[in-house]
């Protein structure tokens, strides 16, 4: 079992940037995938990034390209989203997510994620 505690939300202006950290606890793994994803009100939950807890690939959203940065410590056992030029679209409860298997066409989905934590506000007024 891991467990997921995201943290670095708040308000910020559009413009801003924020940092998001997710801790992570109980047995994780070198081959474990982690991922940012956000709902907005109203909306469906969306993918915003993943990267593989070795490093050796990372992906964004479109709509995160060049302005969020995914990152992990691995002393800490944790990843962090790093949110630049922050617009008021990025709304949302931001999740993170750990899945225990890569699959590369496939890590935008939630399905193939398998441990979730309860989410972080972001609210970006304009």
């Amino acid at each position: 079992q891991v467990q997921l505690a995201e943290s670095g939300g708040g308000l910020v202006q559009a413009g801003g940037s924020l940092r998001l950290s997710c801790a992570a606890s109980g047995r994780t793994s070198s081959d474990y995938v982690w991922g940012w994803f956000r709902r907005a009100p109203g909306k469906e939950r969306e993918f915003v990034s993943a990267t593989r807890w070795n490093g050796a690939s990372t992906i964004y959203a479109d709509s995160a390209k060049g302005r969020f940065t995914i990152s992990r410590d691995r002393a800490k056992n944790t990843v962090y989203l790093q949110m630049n030029s922050l617009k008021p679209e990025d709304t949302a409860v931001y999740y993170c997510a750990v899945a225990v298997r890569w699959v590369a066409s496939r890590m935008f989905l939630e399905r193939q994620y398998d441990y979730w934590g309860q989410g972080t506000q972001v609210t970006v007024s304009s």
